[in-house]
Parts: structure tokens; sequence; C-alpha cells
């Protein structure tokens, strides 16, 4: 990798402020002022300083947002602000992007990083990772409704999909609910509970996997992977 990608990558400024520190003998490999921009440096097995400061690679970033309601799911949009907006630039200069997709007005647990095995692993049909969102429905969700969506619901468009689990927390005029399901299809959750003639008034995903949604997650806050939560990433990235 040229060294003047690595430090703009690693927020030392645009390529034009690194080679204005490396023409002022700022920045050193394995103690050897660079002279040249362009120089190659393997950040796995060569010690990169600045002003002396030794510089810790990262190639990855992981991080747990509680999406807020108002922002799409993606790295850009013509229309609307998009969860990437709500990152400040350290963490934009990885240029990460969210793993699957929340409706624009659906809040709750994303996770976000540039790991492109990573994301295939969790949002692959084949690995039928569990997704768990809680939602308001309005009408009164019943044990007919639990059955029909273990069963597999058919959507407006003739797909019957996968079984699912539908857990009644209250049932009521307005029920509250837990969902868990296997795939995404373009909004799954709300055209389920459409097929049986009711409708998501509000909708928040709480789990991704063994991935839960922190509850000190503020909407639009966001922080990066403990170990514990990395450890699960790491192991479906190798299964």
């Amino acid at each position: 990798m040229r060294i003047d990608k690595l430090l703009a990558n690693m927020g030392y400024g645009s390529r034009k402020d690194v080679k204005a520190l490396i023409k002022k003998k700022k920045v050193a490999i394995n103690d050897k002022i660079v002279k040249d921009s362009s120089s190659h440096v393997d950040p796995e097995d060569d010690t990169v300083k600045v002003n002396n400061n030794i510089v810790s690679y990262q190639k990855y970033v992981y991080l747990m947002m509680n999406k807020p309601p108002g922002y799409v799911s993606a790295t850009v949009d013509d229309r609307d602000k998009t969860v990437i907006d709500l990152l400040p630039e350290k963490y934009q200069l990885f240029k990460p992007f969210p793993v699957g997709r929340l409706d624009k007005d659906t809040e709750g647990l994303l996770l976000i990083t540039n790991d492109g095995d990573l994301a295939h692993q969790l949002v692959s049909p084949k690995k039928d990772i569990e997704k768990t969102y809680f939602a308001e429905i309005r009408g009164k969700v019943t044990e007919n409704d639990v059955e029909a969506f273990q069963e597999g619901i058919v959507l407006d468009d003739g797909y019957q999909a996968k079984p699912a689990k539908l857990e009644i927390l209250q049932a009521d005029e307005y029920s509250e609910v837990h969902v868990t399901v296997t795939e995404g299809k373009f909004h799954q959750v709300k055209r389920m509970f459409e097929a049986v003639k009711k409708k998501v008034v509000y909708l928040k995903r709480i789990r991704m996997g063994e991935l839960r949604l922190d509850e000190e997650l503020s909407p639009g806050d966001f922080r990066e992977l403990n170990k514990e939560e990395m450890d699960y990433c790491l192991s479906q990235k190798k299964s």
C-alpha cells in the first residue's frame, strides 16, 4: 500500500496533506525518513511513524448503530440523509457501509463496516441469520397469527415467506410483539402483518444473530463492537 494512501485512510488528512508531512520529513518507515509519497509500505510488517509517533494501522471498522427514523440504509442518496452521514470523518475515511437494510422509518440495530466478507456472510440467505424486531401493531394479534407466521406467510406478490417466530407481548386494539425472521425481503415484516389484516405502526430491530442492540445507544448513536461481539462476527466470517 502507498504510504500516502495509508496515512490518508488513517485520518492524517488528504493525500495533499500527507505529501506536505512527507516534504517536512515528518514520516518514517522502519525509522527511515520517507522522501517519496508513493513509497510502498506493508502495514502488517512495517513500522510507520508520524512526528515520531507510531501509526497503528486499522484495516476494518465495525460499528453498532441505533438507526434513527428518517435516515436511509445506504452510503449515498440523492434525496435523503444516510446512516453514514451520522458518522464523523474519522470513520467515514474507512468507506463503511450498512450491513443489510432497515426501512427509512424503521429504527434499531444496524451493523456498519467496511468488511465485505463479513457483510456477505451475515446477509447471505444460506446462513439463515435470525433478525428480531419489536413492533407495535394496529389490531389485536392472536394465536392464529402466531401459527400463520410459523407456517410461512404468503406475501402480496405470492411469495411464501420462510417460517417466522411471532411472540405476543401485549394484545389489544394496539398490540406489541417480537417477530423473528431469517430473510430480508422488501418491507417484509410490514407485508407479513398486512397479510393478516394488520398494520405495523412502529418497528425496531433489536437483534441480528448474536448481536443485540445496546440499550444505552440513543437513536443516531453508535459505538465500536466490543470483544464478545467481534468474536461472534469473526466466527461468522470464518464459517
